[in-house]
């Protein structure tokens, strides 16, 4: 950890797969993810996010997959049926999310999205300036 506002994850060979940033400026939670993740990084980042809302409530998070390479859908199922439901009671409301440049990544948002659209303000974007656009719109 950096700083109280920026969290930054590492795998054993030292590459940054996630860091999420709560931005003051613009209230939300700017999550950046990069690389291939897996269950366990998808887990620990997710939970990361709860306790950061929870220590400090913001009801939107960017949540940020440029960097993000390969599929994920493995974790969809958990984030469906345990992230979804924390992180909504510790006070997300509306979700952006910055599409991966690659199909399969894209592949597991759209079903994610699929997943959990009902639960809360979910919206894809592929550029960053329209996702950090839309949030801005958002109360």
């Amino acid at each position: 950890m950096e700083s109280a506002d920026t969290l930054t994850f590492r795998r054993p060979d030292g590459h940054i797969y996630l860091t999420a940033t709560r931005d003051r400026v613009n209230n939300w939670i700017h999550a950046e993810w990069s690389g291939v993740q897996t269950l366990a990084t998808i887990q620990t980042g997710g939970l990361a996010y709860i306790d950061m809302l929870r220590a400090e409530p913001c009801a939107k998070l960017l949540n940020d997959h440029r960097e993000l390479v390969g599929r994920f859908v493995e974790a969809n199922e958990w984030v469906a049926q345990v992230w979804t439901p924390r992180i909504m009671q510790a006070g997300l409301r509306y979700f952006a999310q910055v599409l991966a440049p690659g199909v399969f990544g894209q592949l597991s948002m759209q079903d994610l999205h699929q997943r959990i659209s009902d639960q809360f303000e979910i919206k894809m974007f592929a550029r960053l300036e329209d996702a950090e656009d839309w949030l801005r719109l958002q109360p």
